[in-house]
């Protein structure tokens, strides 16, 4: 890794737990979507997969933009209607799940239906970023931070297919 990426990934990771979400919180999702299908699956495996998946540049640069783009809503610095949309989250925005996507779609298909999953169940750190705490705004952080889960876990699958393959 060159200095410049080593040097984004560390703003990523930065960024990522400046807005409460440790590499930790994002393995227990890996766990949480691999542990029926990967046998004696541990936490520092997912954490491993997770810090793979944040050393990939378009995972940092979805990281940076979606951060950065929560927190001007914080501070109410985007203009109208933009401002209301992200502060309210609405479902028909889908913007920030298409960046999410571009996460996902990094470790292949199983990534969009790891994903599809974990966004609808909203576990662990998800439920905390979605609570929708008056002046927190994570509209594209919980999409991100689901879709490196997602991804991280998809990687896991390809790296075990054997067990995969014993659940059909």
């Amino acid at each position: 890794m060159t200095p410049n990426q080593e040097k984004l990934h560390d703003i990523a990771v930065a960024d990522l737990h400046k807005r409460g979400v440790e590499v930790s919180d994002i393995a227990k999702l890996v766990l949480f979507l691999q542990k029926d299908y990967i046998k004696d699956l541990q936490e520092a495996e997912c954490e491993n997969s997770v810090e793979v998946v944040l050393r990939k540049r378009e995972v940092q640069n979805v990281i940076i933009t979606g951060i950065q783009l929560d927190v001007l809503t914080e501070k109410h610095q985007l203009d109208e209607p933009l401002q209301s949309i992200l502060t309210e989250d609405e479902g028909l925005y889908g913007i920030d799940e298409i960046m999410a996507l571009g996460i996902v779609n990094v470790y292949g298909t199983i990534g969009f239906t790891n994903y599809g999953y974990i966004d609808k169940v909203k576990p662990g750190i998800l439920a905390i970023l979605n609570a929708h705490e008056p002046g927190k705004i994570h509209t594209f952080l919980d999409d991100i931070v689901g879709a490196i889960a997602a991804a991280a876990a998809s990687r896991l699958a390809h790296a075990h297919p054997e067990e995969e393959d014993d659940i059909y």
